[in-house]
């Protein structure tokens, strides 16, 4: 119930007949007085959550200005920290209505829900002095762009549970450009912004929103479990730095479905830690189901587990997606430093047109936090499995790369049928240290991927306890 519909209700009550009366007396003298409305734009809304909350507040009641101009920050931090003494109380959604809300970063509270209405735009603010600064990761070691600490996520949270942030397809635009300028001059001395992070969290929900123009990676939950990301529409220009669409990170028991994500690099990058500092953290990203997702991204993958996997990458389980424009499907990336391991990868039922690769894995991703990796970690790579997949328009089938004395088995590849382009290469499987099977593969693969007939490689039949999430029906 909002701050104003609470105030409505209250009129409701025989003790403040007087006040009525007083208000009758002074709008007959045609004094202005402030009026008590119910806020008229959440007739009937319903939408699926997690959890629905008992509470709601619209931004406008703690102050909000929607002119794309006047800073919210304050007003967001005020809002949420007012609507958090809730929790213990059924919760609480804080409701943003349309308009353009100016705003730096904001930390989220527990058995919360973040609603933005159709036509709300939460803008991210230029302004460097409203970014609070971070430490870097524990599993990195140092920032991605610099070696010092980073700026705290425009939306972010650590140490929560049960948390939505959803609405009516209402817009997030990180407002990225600044950033990426800033980028390419190498004037950043802390790692840029990402656009939601939630970490050492659990019951995450992100849903049915547009995300645009992030700093860098949109969605990144780390050392969280339980998470469901579905019906984003994540887009940034294709040239633009690092723009990952969603990045689980040392997770577990994470969703993600329903996506349409333009990028400029990985549309899903999968990860646990950089070489040593993953290695020591140790904490994989496992139990991950990724289906139905659209993934466009010229000089990147659709699925990219790594580079940074070392904390190890386990039980990923990826399904009806589909590729367009995009350099790479699934591809994995590693390095001699980053130890772990990548396996028991499940893959079925890709439909892709136009790829530079349909097949990726290197073993020589070398990019280091810093010299101190150590060079006998070596990462395994195996039970590594794809079937059903359709593509057309490829350049390479695959570039098949495992690390010298350190091969990657156990690939299996089956029901596949590749469309070469016109400017196709000559060596259409390209292969070295690597080991397996493949069945019913065209066009035909390299000599380490023997044929074995009957093979159907395999996907399993069980379904993640995060599959059998199912939403409520909430309303406001």
């Amino acid at each position: 119930m909002s701050h104003t519909m609470k105030q409505c209700l209250h009129l409701r009550n025989p003790h403040v007949l007087g006040v009525i009366s007083l208000i009758i007396i002074l709008g007959s003298l045609n004094v202005k007085v402030a009026e008590c409305r119910v806020y008229s734009g959440l007739a009937n809304i319903e939408y699926p959550a997690i959890n629905c909350r008992k509470h709601s507040a619209v931004l406008t009641d703690f102050g909000g200005v929607g002119d794309g101009k006047t800073s919210n920050t304050k007003v967001f931090e005020s809002a949420i920290t007012k609507l958090s003494q809730y929790a213990s109380d059924g919760g609480a959604t804080l409701i943003v209505p349309p308009g353009k809300w100016l705003t730096g970063p904001f930390n989220l509270t527990s058995h919360f829900t973040l609603f933005l209405q159709k036509g709300a735009v939460i803008l991210a603010s230029q302004n460097e002095l409203e970014w609070p600064h971070l430490p870097v990761l524990p599993s990195y070691g140092r920032g991605r762009d610099a070696p010092g600490g980073r700026f705290s996520s425009l939306i972010f949270g650590t140490n929560l549970t049960d948390v939505v942030i959803t609405g009516q397809n209402g817009t997030i635009d990180g407002q990225g450009s600044y950033w990426w300028d800033k980028f390419h001059k190498k004037q950043l001395t802390l790692t840029r912004p990402y656009m939601i992070e939630i970490m050492y969290s659990d019951k995450i929900q992100i849903s049915s929103l547009t995300l645009v123009n992030s700093p860098t990676w949109f969605v990144h939950p780390v050392y969280s479990s339980n998470i469901i990301i579905t019906g984003l529409t994540i887009l940034a220009p294709v040239d633009s730095p690092n723009t990952d669409g969603i990045d689980p990170d040392s997770c577990t028991n994470t969703r993600i479905e329903d996506c349409y994500i333009v990028s400029g690099d990985d549309c899903i990058a999968v990860k646990s830690g950089w070489d040593e500092y993953g290695i020591k953290f140790g904490k994989p990203t496992q139990h991950l189901v990724i289906r139905r997702v659209t993934c466009i991204s010229p000089d990147s993958a659709m699925v990219a587990l790594g580079s940074e996997m070392s904390g190890g990458i386990e039980d990923v389980r990826v399904e009806d997606l589909t590729a367009i424009n995009t350099e790479s499907a699934i591809r994995i990336k590693t390095a001699v430093g980053r130890g772990a391991y990548v396996k028991n990868i499940f893959v079925r039922g890709l439909n892709l047109n136009t790829m530079k690769y349909v097949f990726w894995m290197t073993g020589s991703y070398g990019e280091h936090p810093d010299p101190k990796f150590d060079p006998k970690a070596l990462p395994i790579i195996t039970g590594i499995n794809y079937k059903d997949i359709v593509a057309k328009n490829v350049t390479y089938s695959a570039k098949l790369e495992g690390i010298s004395n350190d091969p990657f088995t156990g690939i299996c590849i089956s029901n596949v049928t590749i469309q070469v382009s016109a400017q196709q290469k000559k060596l259409q499987w390209n292969c070295t240290n690597v080991a397996g099977i493949t069945n019913n593969v065209t066009p035909s693969p390299c000599a380490l991927l023997p044929q074995k007939d009957k093979t159907d490689c395999v996907f399993p039949n069980d379904k993640l306890p995060i599959e059998n999430v199912q939403f409520k029906t909430c309303s406001l």
